[in-house]
Parts: structure tokens; C-alpha cells; sequence
């Protein structure tokens, strides 16, 4: 028997509801903002992953799927996307396009992890990024959208963590003093650490072995060792969130796992999650462009939610949600019944109504199946109702059955 790859899963009706509704109301959201759809491939040149997330994160060195395609070039599953959306900038010169360039994807990345809650090696992402400005106004204005969005959804009793990891001026003072503390503590630290203390310090600091975090917990702050420029940034974006009424918690050791990242950084937690809490995460990154060899300038801040995690909480806390409705079934008995039945149908679902229509079997398993599918009214169609010009109409909550001719029945449910 074939089955669904390790770390893969099928999924299925009545839960795909609730991913649609999740998908619609971000979609909604980013309107009201002012952001546009884009969609990137899925497959793109391993080089721009390991040139923008960073050769030596455990993405690019573990968890990347990469192959030799037939003319010999190395591609790579993308498992992130704001490389890929600063590929298509630079590539479409979107920089000469009017004002703030603000878009989002929805749609699925991979990554090689060990598969756990909420973690899946093809996983859905929801995301945005708003390219072509500096401006800490416009940090404030992405993290106050993502906290609209989970509001809007229906989560609750989320937590807000902040940092700022400095820029290329102020970061390396910050990177040798971390160095320099790291080469006297590495030994007590887990191989990947030890590894990471030489090659990349700063990834040592979004290390999530847990034998690690007292040593982790005592190493240099990096808000000690901001330029003045980059402290200034950051206190216009914490001032911006208090002025919203933003709840946060700073967190210096918030560096995220990507090394694009510089000033604003930010996650957002749920103790709903356990250990791997994370629900979303997200910053700045004002010199991705120029990593990926454009000369073209595209400071940018983004996000990306992980749309898995996030549908497995609402399905707790929000469970009506994953529920498909079924507005009409109509049971019809008969050739005439199962011709009326058809047109009925076809006149509710051209008004937005979701409608099944049953002909085989008895009336007692016909209702039997409308209720099992969850129907709010079912129709009864048979000679009776045929040669009368009156139809049954039952609503399934209550158990009310009236009789009504047809344009009754068209005007109760368009009233509905």
C-alpha cells in the first residue's frame, strides 16, 4: 500500500474548511492594506537560498530539498519565500513601480525537519512583505497587521516578542564580543553550537536545546551594542507599538533563523504550541538585494505565518470552524421529483447557497444522510409534493417542518 510521504499528510474535507477560511480572511486583511497577490515557483536555483537565508543556517546545510536537475544546475524546493519575492523584485525591476511595493503569498514551502506537532516537512505558509522603505512607521504598520490577522482569526492569548539585531555598521563590534565570550563557554554548549561559535556566533542564539539556555541566557545583549542610528530605529517602532496599543516582550536573543535579517525582528508564540510555540515570525531585511548581487535597493520588512500550526490551535479553540455548510439537501423521490429537484438547485447555488441533492434510497435513509451531512433544511420531493405544488421544507436543528410552493421556497431562502 502506498502511502503519503514521511512528514507529508492529505488534507482532508470537513478541515479544509477552516484552512479556507483562514485563507480568505488573510486575503481580506491584506486588502484593507493595500497588499497584492503574488506567487512565486516553487522550484527555484539553489543559490538563492544559500545566498540569502545564509550557507551556514541549518536550513541551507540540513533541511534544504536540493537536486541536480538534467542540464546539471542545482534546484532547490523553496523553503522559505522572501527570497523568492526579492528574486521576482529585482527580476521585474518592480523597484520602478510606484510607491510601496506591498505583497503576500499563501502556499506551500519544505524543509527536512523531524516531523512533530505542527511541524511537517511540506508545510503552508502565509505571508507578506512590504519592499521599498526605511521607515520604522512601516515596521509598525506590518506587526500591527499581523496581530490584526490572528486577532481577526480568532486566536487569543498570543505573545508578542521583539529585538532589533543591529545592522552591517554596529553588528560586527556586537558578533566579536559574542565570539570572543563564545570561545571560553562553546564546550558546554550542544556539537551544532560548537559548530555555529566559529562559523556563524549569532545562530548560537536562536539554539532551542534546552541543556543550552543558561549558558545561552548569559551571553552578551546585542540592544547593548546598537549603533546610534539603529537605536533610534528601534525606539520609533516601540514607541509606534505603544501608540497602538501593541502589547510586547523584548527578547535580545530573538534572531530568527535566517541571515538576512537586520533591525526589526519579531515572533509571535502560543503556549498552545508547547515547546515549538512559534506561530509566526518576521523582520527586516535591507540588504537581501545586494546579498543576491542586485545593485538595485529594496529595504524591506516581512512575516510569514505558519498556516499549519496556526489551523491546528483554531481547530481547538475554533473547532465550528472546520465545519463544511450544507445549506439545502433535497431529497427526491421520482423522475419529476429528480428534474424539480434539479432546477431548485441550480437556482440556490447561482444565490450562493450549498445544496446536495439525493435520489437513491428510501425517505428514512435519505434524511438519515442529511442529517449525518450536516444540512440545515432538507427537501422533500416526491409525487405527493409534485402534484400538489406543495413542498416539505424541514429545518434539521428544530425539527419545524412546513409546506410551501415553490416560490415560497425560493423567497425563504432568499431571505435567509
Amino acid at each position: 500500500m502506498i502511502r503519503a510521504v514521511k512528514g507529508t499528510r492529505d488534507l482532508l474535507p470537513p478541515a479544509t474548511a477552516l484552512w479556507n477560511w483562514v485563507e480568505a480572511a488573510a486575503r481580506e486583511l491584506f486588502r484593507t492594506y493595500n497588499y497584492q497577490e503574488i506567487r512565486t515557483p516553487i522550484l527555484e536555483e539553489t543559490q538563492l537560498f544559500a545566498r540569502s537565508v545564509g550557507e551556514e543556517t541549518d536550513i541551507v546545510m540540513k533541511e534544504m530539498y536540493t537536486f541536480t536537475d538534467r542540464d546539471g544546475s542545482s534546484l532547490t524546493l523553496r523553503p522559505e519565500c522572501t527570497a523568492s519575492v526579492i528574486r521576482a523584485y529585482i527580476e521585474h525591476r518592480m523597484d520602478q513601480w510606484p510607491g510601496l511595493k506591498k505583497l503576500y503569498y499563501i502556499g506551500p514551502m519544505f524543509r527536512r525537519e523531524r516531523p512533530q506537532k505542527g511541524r511537517y516537512r511540506q508545510f503552508s505558509q502565509i505571508g507578506a512583505e512590504c519592499i521599498g522603505s526605511e521607515s520604522a512607521q512601516v515596521d509598525v504598520e506590518v506587526i500591527e497587521m499581523v496581530v490584526e490577522l490572528l486577532s481577526r482569526v480568532g486566536l487569543d492569548r498570543f505573545e508578542l516578542l521583539l529585538n532589533s539585531v543591529g545592522c552591517p555598521a554596529c553588528r560586527p563590534a556586537y558578533l566579536a564580543r559574542l565570539r570572543d565570550r563564545l570561545s571560553e563557554v562553546a564546550g558546554g554548549l550542544c556539537a551544532d553550537c560548537r559548530r555555529r561559535a566559529v562559523t556563524n556566533p549569532l545562530r548560537v542564539l536562536d539554539c532551542k536545546v534546552p541543556e543550552d539556555q543558561p549558558i545561552i541566557d548569559a551571553l552578551p545583549s546585542i540592544l547593548d551594542h546598537l549603533c546610534a542610528a539603529c537605536q533610534a530605529h528601534f525606539d520609533t517602532v516601540r514607541r509606534g507599538l505603544a501608540a497602538r496599543g501593541i502589547e510586547y516582550r523584548l527578547v535580545p536573543r530573538l534572531v530568527r533563523g535566517l541571515d538576512y535579517y537586520t533591525r526589526t525582528t519579531f515572533e509571535i508564540v502560543h503556549g498552545a504550541l508547547g515547546a515549538q510555540n512559534s506561530v509566526l515570525g518576521g523582520g527586516r531585511y535591507d540588504g537581501l538585494a545586494q546579498d543576491l548581487g542586485s545593485k538595485i535597493s529594496a529595504p524591506g520588512i516581512g512575516f510569514s505565518i505558519g498556516e499549519d500550526r496556526l489551523v491546528m490551535i483554531l481547530e481547538e479553540l475554533r473547532p465550528e470552524r472546520a465545519r463544511h455548510v450544507l445549506d439545502l439537501f433535497v431529497a427526491a423521490m421520482g423522475q419529476a421529483a429528480e428534474l424539480e429537484a434539479a432546477r431548485i438547485a441550480r437556482e440556490l447555488r447561482r444565490r450562493g447557497y450549498a445544496v446536495e441533492v439525493a435520489s437513491e434510497g428510501r425517505l428514512k435513509r435519505l434524511m438519515d444522510l442529511a442529517n449525518r451531512l450536516g444540512a440545515r433544511h432538507a427537501l422533500i420531493l416526491g409525487e405527493e409534493e409534485i402534484a400538489s405544488g406543495q413542498y416539505s421544507l424541514k429545518d434539521m436543528a428544530s425539527g419545524e417542518q412546513q409546506r410551501l410552493t415553490r416560490q415560497e421556497l425560493l423567497q425563504r431562502f432568499a431571505g435567509s
